[in-house]
């Protein structure tokens, strides 16, 4: 019994350590992480163990099945393993089953049942399952739609650090979806997300201190926190950040910065900033002055929904000829079938 115990206890170790590795460090050292574990092994000191109902050498046999260690990834397999641990009141076992429930994999798509799952292992305090349900109670999938019951299993996350249910409990407080605006709330909790460096809180707290809502307004503090989510790739973050790199608000005006981050946005379809770009190369602002490129990114940002755009780009296009408003037309064209629609 002390060699099953201790085998367990080590290749439990092995595989919840990998996700840290991969996330934790350089992509290379990873792989190196990876390739050190002889999955074969794995799989051959655990069936047995797992076949005699152990609920961790259980767990592990989903885990490899889920995602293909040692073994063809089946979906299938892994969720009749992961059930046979989760019955026993193995949490993670419970989360991984009602995660494969909601995506369908491996198992009919079944928000109840997924629910069901979530709700089981969020009673045992786990932090991801919390915030899941909340998700499902504030969208109504598997639940009737509840904002209440949502908001108390986001707040039972966030109390734990969980930085999205910190987020998504701040946009509760935030919006306030069926319960009461609280801007003061909804900065609280954003900023426990934000500090943790969760991009979209981030965001949402440059948002609120670009507003002055529920913060003193501080076009600082808001160009920080823009700054935060720019770098991890946010294109609202960029652009908004862009906007005060422009008017000079918080930050020393630059418009070659503007024009950057603009450029960062614009090349990932934000409309809003496909629109200030355009209107930048209208003015030579930080970029050579040209009319084309102008019309280009307005017509971009109006194709993406943008009415500001369409009459930029009408506008501009009556100081063209013709063979420019070709030219930029086409180069549009060449935009959208590079980096998609």
């Amino acid at each position: 019994m002390k060699k099953i115990v201790a085998c367990l206890l080590f290749w439990l170790g092995v595989l919840s350590s990998l996700p840290v590795l991969a996330t934790n460090t350089d992509e290379g050292n990873a792989s190196e992480a990876f390739l050190r574990v002889d999955y074969a092994e794995v799989l051959l000191e655990m069936e047995p163990i797992a076949a005699q109902g152990n609920e961790d050498a259980q767990f592990v046999m989903g885990t490899l099945y889920e995602n293909g260690y040692g073994v063809s990834k089946d979906y299938q397999i892994a969720a009749n393993w992961y059930r046979k641990a989760a019955e026993q009141g193995h949490v993670s076992a419970q989360f991984q089953l009602a995660v494969l429930y909601r995506y369908g994999e491996g198992v009919p798509q079944d928000d109840q049942q997924a629910g069901a799952w979530y709700l089981r292992a969020a009673e045992q305090g786990h932090a991801d399952s919390q915030n899941n349900l909340g998700w499902l109670y504030r969208n109504g999938y598997g639940f009737a739609q509840s904002y209440e019951d949502a908001l108390i299993w986001y707040k039972k996350a966030a109390e734990q650090g969980h930085a999205v249910a910190q987020f998504n409990l701040g946009l509760l407080y935030d919006v306030g979806n069926g319960i009461s605006e609280d801007k003061l709330l909804a900065a609280y909790w954003y900023e426990k997300s934000a500090t943790q460096g969760y991009a979209d809180a981030q965001f949402n707290l440059g948002l609120l201190y670009e507003d002055g809502s529920g913060v003193p307004q501080s076009f600082q503090e808001a160009a920080f926190w823009y700054e935060r989510a720019a770098i991890q790739g946010d294109s609202g973050a960029q652009n908004n950040l862009g906007v005060l790199y422009r008017n000079g608000l918080g930050v020393l005006q630059d418009y070659n910065k503007a024009a950057s981050l603009y450029q960062s946005a614009a090349l990932q379809g934000y409309s809003t900033a496909q629109n200030n770009l355009g209107a930048l190369y209208a003015e030579g602002s930080g970029v050579p002055k040209d009319d084309i490129r102008a019309h280009m990114w307005f017509n971009l940002a109006s194709f993406n929904g943008n009415t500001e755009a369409t009459k930029n780009r009408d506008a501009i296009a009556k100081r063209m000829t013709p063979h420019q408003v070709a030219q930029a037309q086409s180069l549009a064209r060449q935009w959208l079938e590079r980096y998609g629609e």
